[in-house]
């Protein structure tokens, strides 16, 4: 077999369309993300003498690849805590689900512009290997950060479609673990979702492309646990996505 026609990324032959999960998959923005969850909550829960106090798992179950203001009422009714739910237009200083979500952004978005991001040399090694082979990709994201990160790392012109925390909210689509943002993304690429690929770090993203019915399921542990995205649904598990050329990140 000469070289040109050996596959370039031999693990995802006979699929159609690849659906990438941005945090966590293609950039490191998840430690961003989780250190701007925890300087919000670790505030937030001394204000307002919740315990027990915010913790990594917390991240992972309550927070990890589901929309912002999901991610917020699902860990404060962790604690029993009820607060109403707002507008998403609210201030940032609002004792609400909104509001107090518009705070994390606030953090997450000033470290983003003072520090900037770059892709994992894997993730973009990957994608390079694919616009070669002419595979169609999409980003698939809870975040409404999604155009700002992928512009930031330089990457935005590699995905024709990017279904994110914006246009979930503009199309009412439920938060992953629900199978909805990847169908929409798949839909938008015309493919199958049994002939695409979806790849996630996150738990919730790895159980909403099972839901969807996707061919493939690529976990990538940046910390969930190996077992614990098996156990969400993931087909293979790598810790770098150079891992699925045969080569080390």
């Amino acid at each position: 077999m000469t070289e040109s026609a050996t596959p370039r990324v031999p693990r995802l032959q006979g699929f159609e369309a690849v659906l990438f999960d941005l945090d966590g998959v293609l950039t490191p923005t998840a430690e961003v993300h989780m250190h701007a969850w925890q300087t919000m909550f670790d505030e937030l829960f001394a204000a307002w003498r919740i315990s027990p106090p915010y913790t990594d798992q917390d991240y992972y179950a309550y927070v990890d690849g589901k929309r912002r203001y999901d991610g917020v009422a699902g860990l404060l009714r962790s604690r029993d805590v009820e607060v109403p739910w707002g507008d998403p237009s609210d201030h940032p200083s609002a004792d609400t689900i909104c509001g107090i979500g518009n705070r994390k952004n606030d953090v997450f978005m000033r470290v983003l512009r003072r520090d900037g991001i770059a892709p994992f040399p894997g993730s973009l090694a990957v994608l390079d290997a694919l616009a070669a082979e002419g595979m169609p990709v999409a980003v698939v994201s809870s975040s409404k950060n999604a155009r700002p990160v992928l512009d930031a790392a330089g990457i935005r012109s590699r995905f024709p479609v990017v279904v994110d925390g914006v246009v979930a909210e503009e199309q009412d689509l439920p938060s992953k673990p629900a199978p909805d943002v990847f169908l929409e993304g798949a839909r938008e690429l015309g493919v199958d979702p049994a002939r695409a690929v979806v790849v996630e770090d996150a738990l919730s993203g790895v159980a909403s492309g099972a839901a969807g019915g996707f061919g493939l399921i690529i976990g990538v542990d940046r910390g969930a646990g190996a077992d614990a995205l098996r156990a969400a649904g993931a087909h293979v598990i790598v810790n770098d996505l150079a891992e699925l050329m045969g080569t080390s990140a």
